[in-house]
């Protein structure tokens, strides 16, 4: 299931609020890639995923700024910068 894009929140509630969730900003095209790895993996998966603008959020920009996109499992920080399709598919087996 997909979420429609977030335009932020408070900052570790918004990192739970799908059971994947990738931090985004506009004009990023590791961003793009980032989406369509896991738009692609939760379809097969059926998790919830949404995407989150690290600039609606100062505390997110100030502390993620230099890696996005990061990608989020269970709110831990799982990936940053690109998103292995298949170590994604292994996270949320568990």
């Amino acid at each position: 299931m997909t979420s429609a894009p977030s335009s932020g929140g408070s900052s570790p509630e918004v990192l739970e609020s799908a059971r994947v969730v990738l931090l985004v900003r506009d004009g990023c095209h590791l961003c793009e890639a980032a989406v369509a790895v896991v738009e692609t993996v939760t379809r097969e998966t059926g998790d919830t995923w949404t995407t989150v603008d690290v600039d609606a959020d100062p505390a997110l920009a100030q502390r993620w700024t230099d890696e996005v996109p990061v990608t989020f499992v269970d709110g831990r920080q799982h990936d940053f910068w690109r998103v292995d399709p298949e170590r994604l598919r292994s996270a949320l087996a568990h």
